[in-house]
């Protein structure tokens, strides 16, 4: 489970600290709702053709996007509409938060096909808690002027190109729209059961 919110980060006067309240809030509300989340939750399908996460030879007509037995079904197409499961927007979350540390923070050698991902709900919210707790480490040692710094986060060409807060902004977004997604097949789940 997550270390409670810094509630005095709320009247620090910072770019940074807006920025990282923001990441904390919105962490400490999902995680909240990902510690009930059991594993009927996690494969709930709201469609059959919902994308989620299977075993590497299940894939279907979908590529695969991770390195081990499990792994996200994952379409050609950027806008894909398709509905998601729970187990889908975690490991999502999982290998965006993974990828953005490693081209920022770590040695700059995986990138997200190489994520790990889980067959059963506790082991993925755990990596996702990992992941998503090591970056808001990381940013948090970062002052203004770091948060500032172009090209801080080489993950990919927008984020080799604009000011590293944008891209932990981005990151929050992340978070608050697939976390709102996850909670709500949640409240859905609880209906159709």
């Amino acid at each position: 489970m997550s270390e409670a919110f810094d509630w005095d980060i709320l009247h620090r006067p910072s770019a940074m600290a807006m920025v990282r309240g923001q990441l904390g809030f919105s962490w400490m509300v999902l995680s909240g709702r990902l510690a009930r989340l059991t594993d009927e939750q996690y494969f709930w399908r709201p469609s059959s053709e919902a994308l989620t996460v299977v075993r590497r030879h299940y894939t279907g007509r979908f590529r695969s996007l991770g390195s081990g037995e499990w792994v996200a079904q994952w379409p050609d197409e950027p806008d894909h509409r398709g509905p998601r499961t729970i187990a889908w927007l975690i490991a999502h979350l999982t290998e965006t938060f993974f990828e953005r540390w490693e081209w920022t923070f770590g040695p700059s050698r995986q990138g997200r096909g190489d994520i790990t991902l889980h067959g059963n709900a506790q082991d993925a919210v755990a990596w996702l808690t990992y992941w998503v707790e090591t970056w808001q480490q990381a940013i948090a040692a970062l002052d203004e002027d770091e948060a500032m710094t172009v090209g801080l986060s080489q993950a990919n060409e927008l984020d080799a190109s604009e000011p590293f807060g944008h891209v932990v902004l981005r990151l929050n977004r992340e978070l608050i729209h697939h976390g709102s997604e996850i909670m709500t097949l949640q409240d859905l789940y609880a209906v159709a059961a």
